[in-house]
């Protein structure tokens, strides 16, 4: 590989819905070329002014995708193409063998699926070893993970350098599973807010605010291992497993598995009406993005401790399938 390979300036956009979209407005916020397609015409003509938008949001003065009617156009000079396509093995699978053969032999392509594995969509791909999950969190101009998974130890590393060196946190992945990372933790929690409201324990509300009021807080600053490391008091994380862990395991003896009836549809969404005071969805999205935008700000802002690699922790190499 020289040089010019090496470097990604150059980004495709396949898909341009809200991921799309999110990830067009923050890839031209950080002075990358973007193009961009989708098969749907109506999503291309509202493609650009729903980008100005995020870049609005984002503090930065508004700059044009380029906006393609086909899909080669779009990736033919592309360094790394982003495949934001439904949750649809079969359609990622045909798209991504497409894309590989259209984009240039040197392009990276990453897929921002939520859920599936590389196993799920890349193998019918010329060069599946060049394909890599990327996964962000919604919305991906505001939050600054990205989940890699791949095959290819040095693919994985260039796109763990390049996602950090655009402002994301990239973690890597030693292993593919099923949602990732983060979709697992949140769905965990996701599983036992619809177990405590379906056992009638709380409001829609009230579990909402147990979370951001309570762990949430803290979660935004430090994970769940350093989180119960501070639990531990003096001892830290080995005092709190021996002392404490016990606790734990009688708590996840009582968690529930919630059965997603009517009756608990209708509890939620008659919840979520209440919870959201009438504002309309625009309105809340709006509100979340001022919020992430204030949060960040002042996490960047506070004092913060030397860190090793995202993608290669201190203690131990990092193993990427090959």
């Amino acid at each position: 590989m020289n040089d010019s390979e090496s470097v990604i300036t150059r980004i495709a956009i396949v898909g341009c819905g809200t991921i799309g979209i999110c990830w067009a407005a923050y890839f031209l916020s950080r002075g990358l070329e973007v193009s961009a397609y989708d098969p749907d015409a109506s999503a291309r003509a509202a493609f650009a002014d729903l980008v100005a938008a995020d870049m609005e949001i984002l503090g930065c003065a508004p700059r044009e995708p380029k906006v393609c009617g086909v899909i080669a156009e779009a990736v033919e000079q592309a360094d790394l193409v982003v495949e934001n396509a439904p949750e649809s093995a079969e359609m990622k699978r045909r798209l991504l063998a497409d894309i590989q053969r259209l984009a240039p032999p040197s392009a990276l392509i990453v897929s921002s699926t939520s859920s599936m594995q590389h196993s799920d969509i890349a193998l019918d791909a010329p060069e599946p070893s060049r394909i890599a999950i990327a996964h962000p969190f919604n919305p991906p101009h505001l939050v600054p993970l990205v989940e890699l998974y791949g095959t290819d130890a040095e693919v994985v590393d260039r796109l763990a350098t390049f996602y950090r060196g655009i402002g994301k946190q990239p973690v890597v992945m030693k292993k593919e599973m099923v949602g990732h990372i983060a979709n697992r933790l949140t769905s965990a929690v996701w599983r036992e807010a619809l177990y405590l409201l379906q056992e009638g324990v709380a409001s829609v509300e009230d579990i909402d605010r147990a979370v951001t009021a309570g762990p949430g807080m803290r979660w935004a600053i430090q994970g769940p291992f350093l989180t119960y490391h501070l639990g531990g008091g003096k001892g830290g994380i080995k005092h709190y497993l021996e002392h404490l862990g016990p606790s734990q395991q009688y708590r996840w003896a009582s968690l529930g598995s919630p059965t997603v009836d009517e009756a608990l549809k209708s509890r939620v969404v008659a919840g979520v009406e209440q919870a959201a005071c009438g504002q309309s969805l625009s309105e809340l999205s709006a509100q979340r993005d001022a919020q992430l935008v204030a949060l960040q700000q002042a996490i960047e802002a506070a004092p913060q401790s030397a860190q090793p690699p995202a993608h290669q922790p201190a203690d131990q190499p990092a193993e990427v399938k090959s």
